[in-house]
């Protein structure tokens, strides 16, 4: 398991709130180009919960990787209801998650992640042990420990 995903819970909380501060304070279009805001509702108490997360669009799809793989508490309220919402910068829409953790689909997501984002991706998968450039090996048994969620827009009806 990666070392990510054995981070508390506390400290990932702590880890949030910038990111949920400067869209509040209308910078949404500055980091939005790196960092969305999902909102998904709480399995057990059917709340809003809303967790901001680093993002890719691949041909129109919303693309998120979750280093807790299936324990991420915003993966498992998707798999109890996948209707989520997503704001991206100043766009906010209605969409429909579904959660993989197919592992040739999860690598080829971080090798994507990899080419888009070098230093921060190649650094993420330093501090994991992982050479750079990684190997195909390496990149499917990381891919292992994680889950991929990948958000289409709803269609908008008339």
């Amino acid at each position: 398991m990666s070392s990510f995903a054995q981070t508390p819970k506390l400290i990932l909380r702590f880890i949030h709130h910038p990111p949920r501060l400067l869209y509040a304070l209308g910078l949404g279009p500055l980091i939005g180009r790196l960092i969305l805001l999902l909102t998904t509702t709480g399995r057990k108490s059917g709340l809003p919960r809303v967790t901001p997360l680093q993002y890719e669009d691949v041909d129109g799809v919303i693309c998120v990787g979750a280093a807790r793989g299936l324990k991420a508490d915003w993966v498992r309220n998707i798999l109890a209801n996948p209707e989520v919402t997503v704001q991206v910068g100043a766009r906010r829409f209605r969409g429909i998650a579904e959660v993989t953790n197919d592992v040739p689909r999860v690598a080829d997501f971080l090798a994507l992640r990899l080419q888009r984002h070098p230093t921060m991706v190649g650094a993420m998968l330093c501090s994991e042990g992982i050479s750079i450039p990684p190997t195909r090996a390496q990149l499917e048994a990381y891919a292992a420990d994680v889950a991929l969620v990948s958000i289409r827009q709803e269609a908008k009806t008339s």
